[in-house]
């Protein structure tokens, strides 16, 4: 551009083009994803469990009574049955869960949080992540939920891996006669307590009357 003076000026800066994102460039939600879990775990007051075990005490504690099993808990934390059983063992031995024989399959066993171990969650981790998420807009935590289940979802297909969910949500649950919920994966009734308890057999994509 010519002045007045004849003393050009120089072009006004054109802001730059955003970059697309390389596929070899990491997500930043997903990278964000991560740092929020080693924030749980890295900043504890209560460092005397392992990341892995705080987790196997959260499911025993939520998961529904065909699901409180080390096969179900290794499927859930994506981890091998032997690497699963042997943190499973270790919070038996500090007394946190405990074996009881399985009401049905006198072959079987389920793992059960003892009254310690139901003490110990009171000081549980994840507690203040949770407070951060409920301190969040109704409707934006209602489509943080959303979002988070639809990724889990879709990862597990990726993963050919179970999708966890509660029983209330799936498309095993039969709502269709009153005062009455039929599970027609396992054939069995379904008590008030299991709707909101996980479950390995959780169908997200099934028809649900």
């Amino acid at each position: 551009m010519i002045t007045s003076a004849g003393m050009s000026e120089p072009a006004p800066m054109m802001p730059p083009m955003p970059k697309p994102e390389s596929e070899a460039t990491p997500c930043h939600s997903a990278e964000l994803l991560l740092h929020l879990a080693r924030l749980v775990h890295g900043g504890s007051a209560d460092c005397s469990l392992t990341a892995v075990q705080w987790t196997a005490l959260r499911y025993f504690a939520s998961a529904n009574r065909f699901s409180r099993t080390p096969s179900a808990f290794s499927e859930f934390n994506a981890t091998t049955r032997g690497t699963a059983s042997q943190t499973v063992k270790s919070l038996i031995g500090l007394g946190l869960l405990e074996k009881r024989a399985h009401e049905s399959d006198g072959r079987s066993f389920l793992i059960e949080l003892t009254d310690a171990g139901r003490s110990k969650l009171e000081h549980d981790p994840l507690a203040d992540l949770i407070a951060c998420i409920r301190e969040l807009p109704p409707a934006r935590r209602a489509a943080f939920r959303d979002t988070l289940g639809e990724l889990a979802e879709q990862l597990s297909r990726k993963r050919a891996a179970p999708v966890f969910g509660k029983c209330g949500d799936c498309g095993h649950c039969d709502t269709s006669k009153p005062d009455s919920t039929f599970c027609r994966c396992t054939q069995l009734m379904l008590s008030g307590q299991d709707m909101s308890t996980l479950c390995i057999d959780f169908a997200p994509g099934a028809n649900k009357r």
